[in-house]
């Protein structure tokens, strides 16, 4: 069976979970993030088929989300950073976070927590507005057709 190609769709959402849809690409991205970073660590940590792993790893290296540099030569090894788009994803990441710290953290609570650097206080994720800084809900938003959008003909033929 073919996997439909997200990416392709005009939907912003759609392209961000075509990176991110598959569960071990998030965790591997959580893994890079905090700080493990070599393949054999990752592996270890996630407890994912060696196979998967590398599957994931390259995807996101020709994503431009990963940057994979070697750190060895005898034998070859490399270790994954995240690039600038990749360090953004992570923020998806993060909103993940809050919700499933909100919703799915078990009656033991979160498993994790954050702490901020710039101010060394623990903290959580939270959409605001960019312009105004309130805090963003969904009940709070409109939405509308962007540069981007892509109107289906059947709805061009009732315009």
């Amino acid at each position: 069976m073919q996997r439909t190609d997200f990416g392709e769709m005009a939907c912003s959402i759609a392209r961000t979970f075509d990176i991110l849809g598959e569960p071990w690409t998030a965790l591997v991205l959580r893994d890079v993030f905090i700080g493990i970073r070599r393949f054999d660590e990752l592996q270890r940590d996630l407890g994912v088929s060696r196979k998967v792993l590398a599957e994931r790893l390259a995807r996101l290296v020709d994503l431009g989300v990963l940057a994979r540099r070697g750190y060895s030569s005898r034998p070859p090894r490399h270790e994954y950073t995240l690039t600038e788009k990749g360090s953004d994803l992570v923020s998806v990441l993060l909103a993940s976070v809050a919700w499933g710290d909100r919703w799915a953290a078990g009656e033991a609570g979160p498993p994790a927590l954050l702490r901020h650097r710039g101010c060394g206080e623990l903290t959580h994720a939270e959409l605001r507005c960019a312009r105004c800084g309130d805090v963003l809900h969904a009940d709070g938003i409109d939405v509308e057709d962007g540069p981007g959008a892509v109107i289906p003909d059947r709805i061009k033929e009732r315009l």
